[in-house]
């Protein structure tokens, strides 16, 4: 079922430069079976691969942004006895899709409407920005069923809190509400519920005008530097540093600013 027909599970709407992906499962709380991931990493690899995406939002429909893996067809498949299948979710589903997520390059939204929790809550973490309504959560909620954590929680999470906080979070699941998440560096900003949908079109509507190959560069620099040493990670900013300045975007800026006039950015 594609993206775009109305009742499908995961929907994608591309409008003025912006490619919002909505999971859409809300009697489910948007959690992920196998079709759902399925289309959910086709939408994602569709809009990183499309020059007219400058920005993505990742969203959910109704009270949850995304709550991780399906439980009940998880138990279906436990009954059924196929733990090759139970299992390969990982490798076959969760890790492309937030390889995709975390890999594209141009900047990426999550607007978190809803709780986020266990899969669903590392998606938003490999997200750049977290624009959470004052009513949402988080909830590493893998150990609550007694697993490890996935789609890139081991590297996202530290990163934006810190080990030991990470830790914390993982050995002790629970609802981490919106303000909290602000003050630990989960959320970017916090806006009322009636509010999320206005802030994060403000907000994607200034990326997808700006120069989408230079944040793209940014994403990979600071992704890059994460790994690798201080020394690796200048190397890698030169490297990006003359991709950047072989584009159109950055003649036209420098152009601009000659004639002291606000650049127009093609993404290119």
């Amino acid at each position: 079922m594609p993206a775009d027909t109305a009742d499908a599970p995961v929907l994608l709407d591309l409008t003025d430069g912006v490619a919002t992906i909505t999971i859409n499962r809300p009697g489910a709380m948007n959690s992920l079976d196998v079709a759902t991931k399925e289309l959910l990493l086709e939408t994602v690899r569709r809009v990183a691969a499309d020059p007219a995406a400058r920005c993505v939002v990742l969203t959910g429909t109704g009270r949850a942004f995304c709550t991780g893996q399906d439980l009940k067809e998880h138990v279906r498949i436990l009954r059924s006895g196929d733990s090759a299948q139970l299992f390969d979710t990982v490798e076959a589903h969760y890790n492309p899709i937030v390889t995709a997520l975390a890999g594209m390059e141009k900047p990426v939204i999550a607007a978190v409407n809803g709780v986020a929790a266990g899969a669903g809550a590392s998606l938003a973490f490999a997200c750049d920005l977290r624009v959470v309504a004052d009513t949402a959560g988080f909830n590493l909620a893998f150990a609550g069923v007694a697993l490890s954590c996935d789609t890139g929680a081991s590297y996202h999470l530290p990163l934006l809190v810190g080990r030991a906080r990470a830790m914390e979070l993982l050995y002790f699941p629970r609802t981490v509400g919106a303000e909290e998440a602000l003050a630990l560096g989960l959320a970017t900003s916090v806006v009322p519920a009636d509010g999320l949908d206005a802030e994060v079109a403000s907000l994607a509507t200034r990326l997808a005008a700006g120069p989408t190959v230079a944040f793209g560069a940014m994403r990979a620099a600071v992704a890059h530097a994460a790994g690798h040493s201080f020394e690796e990670a200048l190397a890698f900013e030169a490297t990006m540093m003359n991709r950047t300045g072989a584009t159109a975007d950055h003649q036209a800026a420098v152009a601009s600013f000659l004639a002291k006039e606000k650049p127009v950015f093609e993404g290119r």
